[in-house]
């Protein structure tokens, strides 16, 4: 059973697992010679956060996501599950969670960028109505980008 709790953006369990999917993804495009911009393009201010929230089973935090504020629009960052978890619906409850929040918020739509390697996350978005939309800011110099919306 999965819980999910809305948590401060810098809440210890948040912070460990943004730090593990960025490592991750560090990894992923280590070999790519854009991904020198990725730091810069991968930063989240924590004031334009609106919500984290982490997913919780018997051994611990197992998923997080965070909807932020970027240029007018929400875009749902660091969607995350720990490997040993995949596959069991927490990612599904996770972007459930921060459509809902947008739609709460009075979004229209919501957006997410992602890479081009990240094949089970780009099958996982479109499975979930997420279309290609043009790259946008900051991500314009990270040539695998990827950038999708969902119309709420």
């Amino acid at each position: 059973m999965t819980d999910l709790e809305r948590v401060p953006f810098d809440h210890p369990d948040a912070v460990a697992l943004r730090a593990e999917h960025v490592a991750y993804g560090n990894q992923l495009y280590a070999s790519d010679p854009s991904s020198v911009h990725r730091s810069g393009s991968e930063g989240i201010e924590p004031a334009s956060v609106v919500a984290t929230v982490v997913a919780y089973d018997d051994d611990g935090p197992v998923g997080h996501a965070c909807l932020r504020e970027l240029d007018g629009e929400l875009e749902i960052k660091r969607m995350y599950v720990v490997p040993n978890r995949r596959g069991q619906g927490i990612a599904d409850e996770l972007l459930a969670a921060m459509e809902q929040t947008a739609r709460d918020e009075g979004a229209r739509r919501v957006i997410i960028h992602t890479g081009d390697q990240q094949h089970a996350a780009l099958k996982f978005y479109d499975r979930h109505g997420y279309t290609p939309i043009p790259v946008y800011p900051p991500y314009e110099e990270v040539t695998y980008s990827l950038c999708f919306e969902k119309l709420l």
